[in-house]
């Protein structure tokens, strides 16, 4: 069992303890989608997802929660904004510290430095890279347009 899938596990049953129904029905939401991703690794030959696949997941949920609070406050549906705010609060605590901003270009810079990225045709490589490096450390969309920015000048 991984550490991530164990920490998911912990704070789910310490919701349940404390009969904390909004965690607990976060929780339950990402367990399942774990469970299915799981699934979906089988024929691969992958019994259960490593960490970093978590973490992919994990950013993916709360993209789509961020895409959701929009669509609802753009609708007048600010309760229901708030309800995906807050699963967005329990998704967080299993991401890595996000990176600030100056620390996000210095990582950028070292990246392109590592793998002599000269110019835009190897962003992907840039992209990939960071990828790999800072998996829910930081922020991909952002990154992209600092990247493009730096291969173009």
């Amino acid at each position: 069992m991984s550490s991530l899938r164990t920490q998911i596990t912990e704070a789910y049953k310490t919701a349940m303890r404390e009969r904390d129904q909004a965690a607990v029905g976060s929780l339950r939401m990402i367990q399942a989608a774990l469970k299915d991703k799981d699934i979906a690794a089988r024929p691969s030959g992958v019994e259960a997802i490593p960490d970093d696949a978590i973490l992919s997941m994990l950013q993916s949920m709360i993209k789509q929660r961020r895409e959701s609070i929009t669509l609802y406050e753009q609708g007048g549906r600010p309760e229901l904004a708030e309800k995906e705010a807050a699963e967005i609060a329990v998704i967080e605590r299993f991401l890595p510290q996000a990176m600030s901003p100056a620390e996000a270009d210095a990582a950028i810079a070292a990246v392109i430095a590592d793998i002599g990225a000269a110019g835009i045709k190897d962003m992907g490589k840039v992209m990939n890279e960071l990828k790999a490096r800072f998996a829910g450390a930081m922020d991909f969309q952002a990154a992209s347009a600092q990247v493009k920015v730096k291969l173009t000048a």
